[in-house]
């Protein structure tokens, strides 16, 4: 069993930046891929990115690449993401995810990722 946990969400105007983490507890000896997702209201959950256990493959939507970064460290189980230049768009609600399967095929699918946070807000104002 994973326990996973986010934080450093908050408001800040568009342009400014924010760094969010992602601590996991419980049986990390499992990790594999861990990533962000995230949901605006009205609309569907958005893959963020993603990173692999090793922390040297990312990936990125096409909407926060050049402006965020995704990282993590492996001795504290905990990842990172931070993102500069944001925008309007990018409000919504974060969270954090975690595979602890050996193969993960779908990186950005929802469904190969079995423990979530309950999220974190994120707010840009113009």
């Amino acid at each position: 069993e994973v326990q996973v946990a986010e934080s450093g969400g908050g408001s800040v105007q568009a342009g400014g930046s924010l760094r969010l983490s992602c601590a996991a507890s419980g049986y990390t000896e499992s990790l594999n891929v861990m990533g962000w997702f995230r949901q605006a209201p009205g609309k569907e959950r958005e893959g963020v990115a993603f990173i692999y256990a090793g922390g040297g493959h990312t990936v990125y939507a096409d909407s926060v690449k050049g402006r965020f970064t995704i990282s993590r460290d492996n001795a504290k189980n905990t990842m990172y993401l931070q993102m500069d230049n944001l925008n309007v768009e990018d409000t919504a609600i974060y969270y954090c995810a975690v595979s602890t399967r050996p193969y993960v095929v779908g990186v950005t699918a929802p469904e190969e990722y079995n423990y979530w946070g309950l999220g974190t807000q994120v707010t840009v104002s113009s």
